[in-house]
Formats: structure tokens, C-alpha cells, sequence
């Protein structure tokens, strides 16, 4: 008897499990794929066993112990970074909540909305340190302005995508009752479809502001100011106490951030859910369809 294409489970119609074979054959290319990489790679075997010893030097160089007089030093570039970091995704939310409508099938034409996903994962495909190496840092010159440009747009790519994406899933029932109302496009959007969205999208602004923190760090490093180019000045110099101290300010710096971060996106997403319930509660006939 043939093999089911597809199964009910919880009320959900999911794929059938793969056969034994195509488990089987799925290995075997991960493993071709795994060989056929370390072979084109040219790995040296000889350094990557050695590699456990330099990296246990390398950290007993930089924390054992650091220079907790750099303290100060260290803590002026972390802030920086962060304002790169925040006025990139300011720039990046900015730009891209426009785009993201436009993006969205429901919202923009069909011609209109593929351009301007096309222009998003254009966007989204070239990385932050590229932007500010080939474009910004040579037009605006070193320091942290090309790198909060550079975080800037590449932010709008994927933000852009993923407010499309929300956009797509709204419920039509608001949007249709707008419409019905007589109400504008604009008019439309506003009411029927922003309040729908609009806790995901902040979400997406601070898990992308999370993000940000450490392309900042990075970018500091080919001249985009921030905390990246302390830590680069110190390795350069081999002043490893200096470098475990500025590593060590970004590791607090970052975890506090996404800490913070974490539990006001967890807030903002679930204080939908709240009001809604609330509602209910107030208005049990609301419960009732």
C-alpha cells in the first residue's frame, strides 16, 4: 500500500515522515557536502589540532588577569557603539515601514510589491561591513558616522522584509470594516492594519537593535568607530590586558542589552494577548461565535 503523502495530527493536515531511503540518501549528502567543504577549504589538520593550545594561550594572555584600569576606555567605545547601533536601527525602522507596506501583496499592486521585495533582499544581501568599507567610510571618511550608515541600511532590507511579511498575515475582518466605513487607503492602513502590526514590528526593531550592537562592535574594527576599533588598536599593539578588559565590556554591555531588550519585546507581543483576554473577560459574550 502506498505511503500517505500527508497525516492528521492535532486537527493539522502535516507531510509524512521520509522513507528510510530518503533518510538514508539525505545522510550520505550531508556528508558528501561536509567532505566535499573540507576539501575545497584546504584545512590544515596540523594548525586545528594546535589550535586548543593557542587559544588557551590567548586567553590567559588577555584575562589572566586584565587591565581593569582600561575600565573607562573601554565602557566610552561600548557607549559609542551603542548609539551607532541605535541610530542605525532609527534610520533602518524609519525607512523601513514604508517599504514593508509597499512589500506586502495585500496592501501594495503585485508588479509594485515584487519590486520592492526584490530591492529589500538586494539590500539585505550585501552586509554591513561591506557598505561601510566600499561606500561609507570613502565618502564620509573614518569614524562612527559611516558605520551608523552602514548599519542603517542594511537594517532596512530586513526589517523591510519582515514587516511585509506581518503585514501579509493581518486579519482582513478591520481592514474590510474600514473599507466598508468608506474610509481612504490611506485611512485604511492606518486603522485597519497598523494597530494589527504594529506590536510585531517594534518587536522586530529591538531584536534587530540586539543585532546591531554587535555589527557596531564589528565595523569598529575597519575604522567605523565604537568599541571595534579599541579592541582592534589593542590587538594590533598586542596589549592583550587591554583587549580581555574590552572584551569583557562588551560581553556585559551585550548580554545586558538583549536581557532588556528580551523582556520588553516579551511585553510588548504579549500585551496583546492580555488585552484581548481582558476583553473577554469583561464581555463574556465577546467569547461566543
Amino acid at each position: 500500500m502506498a505511503r500517505s503523502p500527508s497525516k492528521v495530527v492535532d486537527g493539522q493536515t502535516r507531510p509524512a515522515p521520509p522513507s528510510r531511503f530518503q533518510s538514508k540518501a539525505l545522510a550520505l549528502l550531508v556528508v558528501a557536502l561536509i567532505v566535499w567543504s573540507v576539501v575545497t577549504i584546504d584545512v590544515d589538520l596540523e594548525r586545528l589540532i594546535d589550535l586548543p593550545a593557542r587559544l588557551g594561550d590567548s586567553i590567559r594572555r588577555m584575562f589572566l588577569p586584565p587591565d581593569w584600569g582600561y575600565t573607562g576606555r573601554a565602557v566610552e567605545g561600548m557607549i559609542e557603539s551603542i548609539q551607532i547601533a541605535w541610530i542605525g536601527t532609527l534610520i533602518g525602522a524609519a525607512l523601513s515601514l514604508p517599504l514593508g507596506f509597499l512589500g506586502a501583496k495585500n496592501v501594495s499592486a503585485g508588479p509594485v510589491s515584487s519590486i520592492i521585495r526584490q530591492i529589500l533582499n538586494g539590500i539585505r544581501a550585501i552586509p554591513e561591513l561591506v557598505l561601510a568599507v566600499v561606500i561609507f567610510i570613502p565618502i564620509l571618511g573614518l569614524g562612527p558616522f559611516a558605520g551608523t550608515m552602514a548599519i542603517g541600511i542594511h537594517s532596512i532590507g530586513t526589517l523591510g522584509k519582515l514587516t511585509a511579511e506581518v503585514v501579509e498575515g493581518v486579519d482582513p475582518g478591520p481592514v474590510e470594516a474600514a473599507r466598508a466605513s468608506g474610509a481612504s487607503q490611506v485611512q485604511t492602513l492606518r486603522w485597519g492594519v497598523l494597530p494589527q502590526v504594529l506590536p510585531d514590528i517594534v518587536a522586530f526593531w529591538l531584536y534587530r537593535f540586539e543585532i546591531n550592537i554587535r555589527a557596531a562592535a564589528i565595523l569598529g574594527i575597519v575604522g567605523a568607530g565604537g568599541v571595534g576599533a579599541i579592541l582592534q588598536n589593542t590587538l594590533t599593539f598586542r596589549r592583550w590586558e587591554l583587549a580581555g578588559t574590552t572584551v569583557i565590556v562588551i560581553i556585559i554591555a551585550t548580554i545586558a542589552i538583549d536581557y532588556v531588550s528580551a523582556a520588553v519585546r516579551r511585553r510588548i507581543i504579549e500585551g496583546g494577548a492580555h488585552r484581548q483576554r481582558a476583553d473577554v473577560i469583561e464581555q463574556p459574550e465577546l467569547a461566543v461565535t
